[in-house]
């Protein structure tokens, strides 16, 4: 006859050890029990399509809102590289750096552009997204700390002389600076020329946060100990012989310039229509002409 056996002892040394062992198991409050009171959606198909439907709705009626405004957005584009060839070819000739050529193109403007217009100048092919001339720039310098620190400038930092460059760097390098003059043609003896506005283009945070001109009374005397950009025709204290105020590291141009665009072809905003005298209501139909000058080749570093 066979016999069994229960080994009591071992499951109560095993006992014992479990209550020796502190325990992993979590408080039991609401809070680690995952308790708390909760609200479930319980949605049928009917409200999920129906949720489905509203959203597809509202964004059809934003859509068409959008559309219809582009609509009435009329523009213009003259692609004066290929108008002014003698100045482009002119230009590919690295000698040829410090002479300008200018060149005029005129067109005719079919209907009124009613209301506010601006002017944009628009580049091919420009990498502004390369790393390396995203990075070539001393924003100590931009914000007016120190004109000559010129630390992650190059290959911009120091002119062949050995003496900072202001503004340093790739970028502002490279800044656009063609003169681009709209004429109104009244008639065919008298031209008149559209008054155009160089303020006002830039982001609020780059004109009053981002850019700042050192804190000295005279802005030539802030620059001194530094030179102009290579390829710039004139120092940052005399970009804008007009406006005083708008010289410096706050010239509305080159703080247009210094925020980069993402991809090789971009639009920049280059003026906006001052509303006065022949032109309250716009730029009316007409002939006009563009009156432009070549000043040096834009160089991305």
């Amino acid at each position: 006859m066979s016999q069994k056996y229960i080994w009591v002892t071992r499951s109560t040394t095993m006992k014992r050890k479990s209550q020796d062992c502190p325990s992993r198991l979590p408080d039991n409050s609401a809070v680690k029990q995952q308790q708390l009171p909760a609200y479930r959606l319980q949605l049928s198909a009917n409200k999920i399509l129906s949720g489905f439907f509203a959203t597809g709705v509202f964004c059809l009626g934003v859509g068409i809102i959008l559309l219809l405004s582009a609509k009435t957005i009329k523009e213009v584009e003259i692609n004066y590289t290929e108008k002014c060839a003698n100045c482009a070819k002119l230009r590919e000739n690295a000698a040829n750096f410090d002479k300008e050529c200018n060149c005029s193109i005129p067109f005719v403007l079919p209907e009124t552009m009613k209301g506010n217009v601006y002017m944009y100048y628009k580049l091919y092919g420009f990498y502004q997204n390369l790393y390396r001339y995203i990075l070539s720039r001393s924003n100590s310098q931009l914000v007016g700390t120190d004109v000559k620190d010129v630390r992650n400038c190059a290959p911009f930092k120091t002119s062949h002389n050995g003496i900072p460059i202001a503004p340093c760097g790739a970028i502002a390098n490279s800044m656009f600076n063609d003169t681009i003059i709209l004429s109104y043609n009244l008639n065919s003896s008298i031209h008149v020329k559209v008054p155009m506005i160089r303020s006002g283009i830039t982001w609020w945070t780059d004109k009053y946060v981002k850019f700042q001109n050192p804190s000295f009374q005279n802005l030539s005397s802030a620059f001194a100990g530094t030179t102009k950009p290579p390829n710039w025709p004139k120092p940052a204290y005399e970009l804008d012989e007009e406006d005083p105020g708008n010289n410096g590291f706050i010239n509305d141009d080159f703080i247009v310039w210094m925020r980069t665009a993402a991809f090789p072809t971009f639009k920049k905003l280059y003026r906006r229509l001052h509303r006065i005298e022949h032109f309250t209501e716009g730029l009316p139909a007409g002939s006009y002409s563009f009156n432009i000058t070549y000043s040096q080749v834009l160089k991305p570093g």
